[in-house]
């Protein structure tokens, strides 16, 4: 048996988190080290380890993951402006693998990002 990624013992409740949204699908937590002003993880509630892994049948939660940024940012108060990344793998920074998505808003961020 897989070991129980960090967020999965968030969505289970066994660490606890500050979480801005949850739904069905998703959950959507401020992250413990924010690199922004607002630095929240929106996380399927369904593990898939990054996005590479995705299958097409994930199609309808990945979808739903970037209709529930807008949503997130709008009630932390960004609605005009932040950025959205997907880490996939190591070598693109992932340290955790269970998909998420970073949402970040309230600095000037550079491109191309590094």
């Amino acid at each position: 048996m897989v070991e129980k990624s960090i967020f999965e013992r968030i969505i289970d409740r066994e660490l606890s988190a500050n979480i801005v949204h949850e739904d069905e699908l998703c959950i959507a937590f401020h992250d413990l080290d924010p690199q922004a002003p607002l630095h929240v993880l929106i996380c399927p509630k369904k593990r898939i380890n990054m996005i590479s892994e995705a299958l097409a049948e994930d199609l309808d939660v990945l979808g739903h993951l970037l209709l529930v940024a807008p949503v997130v940012a709008a009630a932390e108060g960004y609605a005009d402006a932040f950025r959205l990344t997907i880490n996939n793998g190591s070598g693109a920074g992932q340290t955790v693998f269970h998909l998420h998505i970073h949402l970040m808003a309230g600095r000037l961020f550079s491109w191309p990002p590094g």
